[in-house]
């Protein structure tokens, strides 16, 4: 089973995957969407992910 951690990594590398460069927009453009809705735990958990999405790039300086 795994973690919420190893779960958030999953989803920041999926999106980085599907998306590449255009991630931290894809990401922003769901926490906004979130936040119009009013979803806090949603717009909290995206926020998860991209920090761990900006990890994620900050390793890969060949994207």
């Amino acid at each position: 089973m795994m973690t919420r951690d190893q779960e958030l990594w999953g989803v920041a590398s999926m999106v980085l995957r599907q998306h590449g460069d255009r991630a931290p927009v894809v990401v922003a453009e769901k926490i906004g969407q979130l936040a119009r809705e009013g979803k806090a735990e949603g717009v909290a958990l995206w926020k998860e992910v991209a920090r761990r999405l900006e990890q994620l790039m900050g390793q890969d300086s060949t994207q």
